[in-house]
């Protein structure tokens, strides 16, 4: 059984930082890609970041890119969003998903439905 559990969400204002953790357990961490999601109150579920199996690749959707950092320590099971410089737009619930097919090479990181594991979610408001 896969299982994702995200942690770090909160309240801050604008212009603050936030480091969301996602700790993986259930299949071998390290052989599949990691991505982060966010939803906001009545908008669809939209692609935030991407990291491949390696760590090598990275990905960031247009918004966040410059801001954001995702990374991955292997050893620990673990994927982090490092959040940066915050909007007030950036508020949603955020969800780490892991990618399916191990050691995916490609570059098709942005659609949700690649991904066959998903966390619980984790709330992010940022204030103005």
């Amino acid at each position: 059984q896969v299982q994702l559990v995200e942690s770090g969400g909160g309240l801050v204002q604008a212009g603050g930082s936030l480091r969301l953790s996602c700790a993986a357990s259930g299949r071998t961490f390290s052989r599949y890609a990691m991505g982060w999601f966010r939803q906001a109150p009545g908008k669809e579920r939209e692609f935030v970041a991407a990291i491949s199996w390696s760590g090598s690749s990275t990905y960031y959707a247009d918004s966040v890119k410059g801001r954001f950092t995702i990374s991955r320590d292997n050893a620990k099971n673990t994927v982090y969003l490092q959040m940066n410089s915050l909007k007030p737009e950036d508020t949603a619930a955020y969800y780490c998903a892991s990618r399916g097919g191990p050691y995916y090479s490609g570059r098709d990181y942005r659609d949700r439905r690649r991904y066959d594991y998903w966390g619980q979610g984790t709330q992010v408001t940022v204030s103005s």
